[in-house]
């Protein structure tokens, strides 16, 4: 229990108080701003294959890349590994979308195997058949479909935001914050 007490009955500071309130919690531009630097972060780690770098490829995964199995037999590619790692296809990267409201900011992707390249794991068991071909060829030997035991994929998180990230977004808080309270003070009492 307080010893001392006080209370604003100025009806002008109310008012004050009130509009700074009101100000601070219409934050639909913080939040755009905030999805911004996170959709910025995403795309800045596509580019350098994370921060900190990630896992390089499988050696297999490598050579498939830099090759092309023709009939003549296997081809090195000109130039050899095409393209960075997450983004053969740009599939995964073109999904990265972003989105806000007045509560959230939020950064993703809607491709199925999104989650299993950030946090890692292993696929299912699946059957390889030939799509163009009647039958596959590996090595000389020819067949019509292969039994894939599964992989393990190992995490490469591009949902990630770095230390200077989260001070960029602490930033702009403080100054959305400050704004709002200097938006009330041009009001005056």
């Amino acid at each position: 229990m307080p010893i001392i007490e006080t209370s604003i009955e100025y009806r002008p500071v109310i008012e004050a108080l009130r509009r700074a309130a009101g100000e601070m919690r219409n934050t639909v531009a913080l939040m755009k701003s905030v999805a911004g630097t996170m959709l910025n972060s995403v795309e800045e780690n596509f580019a350098q294959e994370g921060r900190p770098k990630w896992v390089d490829l499988h050696p297999g995964t490598k050579l498939g890349l830099a090759t092309t199995n023709t009939k003549q037999g296997l081809v090195m590619r000109k130039g050899g590994l095409q393209g960075k790692i997450l983004q053969r296809s740009g599939g995964l990267a073109g999904s990265i979308s972003q989105r806000w409201s007045a509560s959230e900011a939020v950064v993703g992707s809607n491709k199925v195997y999104a989650a299993i390249h950030q946090f890692g794991g292993r696929t299912k068991p699946h059957v390889i058949r030939a799509r163009n071909k009647r039958a596959l060829s590996f090595g000389g030997i020819v067949v019509r479909q292969v039994n894939h035991p599964g992989s393990n994929i190992p995490a490469r998180p591009f949902l990630r935001l770095t230390p200077r990230d989260l001070r960029d977004i602490v930033e702009d808080a403080q100054a959305f914050h400050a704004r709002a309270i200097a938006r009330n003070q041009a009001r005056g009492p």
